[in-house]
């Protein structure tokens, strides 16, 4: 057991450990919907194109997360009013705004004169640098996506598999995606410091894309991603502490090991049981 408990004897291990278990319980509550609607590409331009907004509050001394969120929910809000105006398809307009705000934060970065080491904290996370005050805003911020999540649970359901019946029950359907994106801009806030920009659609796609293959019932892909993703960053951190490996890249590895494994054995879904099931071919 004391290999269990010795990390846990620094307070520093213990905040870290604190936040990935809530980042790995919103980000895969979130990206339960995120699987099923096919925004994986959107997860991860989303969270490239905060950097602008990292950067700017980083030379102006303000806190991460405020240039974060309101560079992600401008991004999130521009993405879907470009996109609904039928001129240029969705994708093209990620494509576009991606390609365009990250290059800016790369360049504003650039300016501060220690281009290499800040970039690598804004794009891998330090989960063992997690300060109280950092604990406060992800503890806020993720217990605000689940209870929205909670409250129109049944709505953001309705869209993701027929908009039709959407249309037929009168729900505001554009307010229902646009809470939506905005949401996802703020679990890519929450989840900033512990695996940083360029890992963060792992931990929205990676836990909920194992859980689809374990289950076909949405209650029960949401339940089991969430545990996955509190698994994937307890576990995570002590590979990284016993490993001395940086703990983002860490808690992502964990995750995907365990999507791999649900790939290959899932009960009926797996490739080897499938194989185990029908035979050889030709038999």
């Amino acid at each position: 057991m004391d290999w269990l408990l010795e990390p846990l004897s620094y307070s520093f291990i213990f905040r870290g450990l604190l936040a990935a278990v809530v980042v790995g319980v919103v980000c895969s509550v979130l990206g339960t919907y995120v699987v099923l609607r096919g925004m994986a590409f959107f997860g991860d331009a989303l969270a490239h194109t905060i950097l602008p907004g990292v950067v700017v509050a980083f030379l102006l001394g303000w806190p991460l997360a405020l240039g974060a969120l309101i560079m992600g929910t401008l991004t999130a809000v521009g993405i879907g009013a470009l996109s609904s105006q039928g001129i240029v398809k969705e994708d093209t307009a990620i494509g576009v705004i991606f390609a365009g705000a990250f290059a800016l934060g790369v360049a504003l970065l650039s300016a501060t004169g220690n281009y290499t080491i800040d970039l690598a904290h804004f794009l891998f996370g330090n989960l063992l640098g997690v300060s109280k005050a950092d604990l406060w805003l992800i503890f806020g911020l993720g217990g605000g996506v689940l209870l929205v999540v909670l409250l129109f649970y049944k709505e953001f359901l309705v869209i993701s598999f027929d908009p039709i019946l959407a249309s037929t029950l009168r729900l505001p359907a554009t307010f229902l995606r646009y809470l939506l994106l905005v949401l996802t801009a703020v679990t890519i806030v929450v989840a900033l410091q512990v695996v940083g920009l360029a890992l963060m659609v792992a931990m929205l796609v990676t836990p909920a894309a194992a859980a689809s293959l374990l289950t076909r019932r949405v209650p029960a892909m949401m339940a089991g991603a969430a545990a996955i993703g509190a698994f994937s960053g307890v576990a995570g951190l002590y590979v990284s502490y016993y490993l001395n490996i940086a703990s983002g890249p860490a808690v992502v590895l964990v995750a995907t090991l365990i999507f791999l494994a649900a790939f290959l054995f899932a009960p009926g879904r797996g490739v080897i049981t499938r194989l185990q099931l029908n035979g050889p071919a030709g038999s």
